[in-house]
């Protein structure tokens, strides 16, 4: 079945690295990881740092965690509810911190909206469902300033492309959407963030730069290989801090990225930047875990501190 959902073969480097212990990764054709994945194969970063990646383009979200999740790739790109839930489940993955993007309140330029207290009495597109982090995040910091969003604004629930359509054409006020529609529509021009999700992080008094996403690893396979994952995290540094200092380099990447127009462009490789996680800390991942249980995790059965890799270049 996953055969049928594969959009692309495994692609990795060959020749003398032959020798080198074998990474796979299962990715999103384009998707935002594919990013620095794809710098990591065109720089020979993978057999710099003594291993050999190879990807499985695969066409949407459910495909990318059944390869990971059926043994047929090594990993995979996750957002922190998907691995607490495996863990909840009694499958534990190892996260290793990808991106600490979470997503934007996204308005019309010419739009008053500039606060949550704002967003009451409006008309709201969420991406997602009523589970999503940023919907619930939104929920609780509007609730701290007695402001209940479910009951006083009008919510729809939409993927993030119909979303962005429905507030062009006016249907809604504002859209709760990820991170890369966020960058998109403001690249184009005509819309603004009222603010970013991470900004009611502050408000609930956490750590702005928590990974949301990460690449995830079946915990068992992951403590028989942890050689070969210090090697992965050594090139994901170095790819991140490349993509951050030359912009030159993403002119080779924009193909991955759709071929934008220069406005979304440096919106995107911008909005990829500011995302990079920082090193975790024992109070980031008490912020971890706090966001965790806010958004509906069990408090007695949060992923323990070892499944969050910490190893720093």
């Amino acid at each position: 079945m996953l055969l049928s959902v594969l959009i692309g073969p495994v692609h990795g480097s060959d020749g003398d690295s032959d020798a080198l212990p074998v990474l796979s990764i299962s990715v999103l054709q384009f998707g935002t990881a594919h990013w620095e994945l794809d710098h990591i194969l065109h720089r020979g970063l993978d057999r710099k740092h003594g291993y050999r990646l190879a990807l499985k383009l695969v066409a949407n979200l459910p495909a990318s965690r059944l390869a990971v999740t059926s043994g047929s790739v090594n990993g995979a790109v996750a957002d922190l509810l998907w691995a607490q839930s495996r863990f909840q489940a009694g499958t534990p993955y190892l996260y290793v911190p990808f991106s600490s993007q979470i997503g934007d309140v996204v308005v019309a330029e010419d739009s008053g909206i500039g606060s949550v207290v704002d967003l009451a009495s409006k008309r709201i597109g969420v991406a997602g469902g009523p589970d999503s982090k940023g919907w619930i995040l939104l929920q609780k910091v509007a609730a701290q300033t007695g402001v209940n969003l479910s009951e006083s604004a009008e919510v729809q629930f939409a993927a993030p492309p119909l979303l962005s359509q429905a507030l062009k054409r006016g249907q809604v006020d504002a859209i709760v959407t990820y991170w890369h529609f966020a960058a998109r529509l403001r690249g184009a021009g005509g819309w603004r963030s009222a603010f970013g999700m991470a900004d009611l992080l502050t408000a609930m008094d956490m750590d702005q730069n928590l990974p949301m996403l990460g690449y995830v690893f079946p915990a068992g396979w992951a403590e028989r290989h942890g050689p070969l994952l210090d090697r992965f995290a050594s090139s994901l540094h170095q790819a991140k801090t490349e993509l951050a200092s030359d912009e030159f380099r993403w002119q080779r990447l924009r193909p991955l990225m759709g071929n934008p127009a220069d406005g979304v462009f440096a919106a995107l490789r911008k909005g990829f930047v500011a995302g990079t996680p920082a090193r975790l800390t024992d109070q980031r991942i008490a912020d971890l875990h706090r966001l965790l249980a806010l958004t509906g995790a069990d408090p007695d059965k949060l992923m323990p501190a070892e499944l969050f890799y910490r190893r720093q270049p």
